[in-house]
């Protein structure tokens, strides 16, 4: 592996562990600042040489030094999934820094989510509703996201994508409330489809409700089928729509013009 791609999955697992903060953060409304990063459990603030990712919790053997408490397994999976991301970006990306980042950031915000919403069935605002400026600016600013020649008409392929994506899911939202007397989708789902629509614009965000559907509708049979969940249970979507998001966002373009090709 030469030096730049080191630097850049040594700095993906840091990236990863500040990840965990707002993964564990977040949804309860703490600082993602303040206070430093302490053991959950007895409180002790966690030593430089005990916060390094991936390699503290292998040397600590998964455990707390002050209190010997179980660290979870999900600190290391973060760290590992965000480092193997952010070197598979620069493979792809890294002849073009400003889509690095914005694919850096567009990944960290799926990993966020898709971590919050399995553990507590939130998807935080300040993930979905900060996704949406940022959209549209990292639109404006690379208009290659939206395949675009000009600014402008990447901004308004990025409006256009906004309102799709946030519209589809609001008409779910109330139409299936009215038919099925309960919540048939979250509004944090329809915030994060705005986001999601604002970045990657109409095409790509019906392509990512298309996926995320076909995704949840074979990870819920699956579990049905071995007995983990029945007709009743309630699956957070967010995850779903994470991975038809990502989906969209590196192969999408391509698998629409394959189906476009077969149709032709």
């Amino acid at each position: 592996m030469d030096l730049p791609s080191l630097f850049i999955l040594v700095l993906g697992a840091a990236v990863g562990s500040f990840l965990n903060v707002c993964i564990h953060r977040l949804p309860r409304e703490e600082s993602i600042v303040s206070p430093p990063s302490h053991c959950p459990g007895c409180g002790a603030p966690i030593r430089p040489s005990d916060n390094i990712p991936i390699a503290s919790f292998l040397l600590l053997r998964g455990r707390c030094r002050s209190c010997g408490a179980p660290i979870r397994r999900r600190y290391i999976a973060v760290e590992a999934i965000t480092a193997a991301a952010f070197l598979l970006l620069w493979r792809l990306h890294g002849g073009s820094p400003p889509m690095f980042v914005i694919a850096a950031a567009f990944s960290c915000g799926l990993i966020v989510v898709f971590f919050v919403d399995i553990e507590h069935q939130i998807i935080p605002d300040e993930i979905s509703l900060g996704g949406i400026p940022f959209g549209l600016l990292a639109s404006v600013a690379h208009p290659a996201l939206q395949a675009a020649d000009t600014r402008t008409a990447a901004l308004l392929s990025s409006a256009a994508g906004a309102a799709l994506g946030g519209g589809i899911f609001w008409l779910i939202r109330v139409a299936g409330g009215r038919i099925f007397r309960k919540e048939a989708m979250g509004l944090g789902d329809v915030k994060l489809m705005t986001a999601l629509g604002a970045l990657l614009g109409p095409s790509l965000v019906l392509f990512t409700t298309f996926s995320a559907a076909v995704i949840g509708s074979v990870v819920g049979l699956s579990l049905i089928a071995v007995g983990k969940a029945d007709l009743g249970s309630r699956l957070p979507f967010g995850p779903f729509i994470c991975a038809g998001a990502a989906l969209a966002f590196f192969w999408g373009r391509a698998c629409i013009g394959w189906y476009v090709g077969l149709l032709g």
